[in-house]
Formats: C-alpha cells, structure tokens, sequence
C-alpha cells in the first residue's frame, strides 16, 4: 500500500468535508457522497453517521476500492477497515475538528454505531 503523500495529507485533513465513491462489483464508482473526514497521525478516517446501514459505508464493503475528493485532491483509495483500538483517538479528532457544530450533529459520528464503521484511506497507486 501506498501513503498519502506530504503535500496530499494535510490538505484532505483540513477539508471541512470529504467526497466519497465506492467501486461497485462492475468496477464502476458510485455516486459521491459528502461526509466528514478526520486525520490521526499520518492517516485519515472517515465513518458513517448511520453506521452499518449507511448506503456509502455498505458500499465500501463490497470491494473496498474508491475514490476521494477533498481539499483539491483526487485520489483513489482502498477502504481498511480500521482496528477499534484506535477509536478514541479517532472521537478526539473529530471533537476537535468539528467542535464548532451543535452537539447533536457532532455526537452523531460518536455514537458506538459511527464508531463500529470506521474507515481507514488508504491511496492506491496507479497499478494498483
């Protein structure tokens, strides 16, 4: 797998929002999807308010490839699903992030429902 690059990460990771594609199993993209985007050290989450019935997230299961748009850069990605254990680092982005909004809009992507669907971008090279 490849990493974001110096220039690719912080510029997703100050993006207020995130565009989402997943690959469907023709291999075609999705429709994108706006949602909240977070970086814990050198990588970047995303969840999903619905949890595991969000449609975006559903998607992402299928084949966990995609594509992401945020903060002028375009990439294409492949979903991990992330370890748990590193949810709470993953709240403390997204209070600090987005600590601005009402708390029950905030509190939606830390529910244990949110928390159960977090995602990990990975970049995927062009061969890959």
């Amino acid at each position: 797998m490849t990493a974001w690059t110096r220039d690719e990460l912080p510029k997703v990771a100050r993006a207020e929002e995130l565009e989402i594609a997943s690959v469907r199993p023709d291999g075609t993209l999705r429709k994108l999807v706006t949602i909240w985007v977070v970086r814990e050290g050198d990588s970047l989450y995303v969840r999903s308010v619905k949890g595991p019935t969000g449609a975006w997230f559903r998607g992402t299961q299928e084949r966990h490839e995609g594509r992401i748009r945020a903060g002028g850069v375009e990439k294409d990605v492949t979903f991990v699903n992330a370890d748990h254990d590193i949810d709470d680092a993953v709240d403390a982005a997204y209070r600090a992030k987005y600590r601005r909004y009402a708390g029950s809009i905030l509190n939606s992507v830390l529910t244990p429902q949110a928390r159960s669907t977090t995602i990990k971008l990975v970049p995927r090279s062009a061969g890959s």
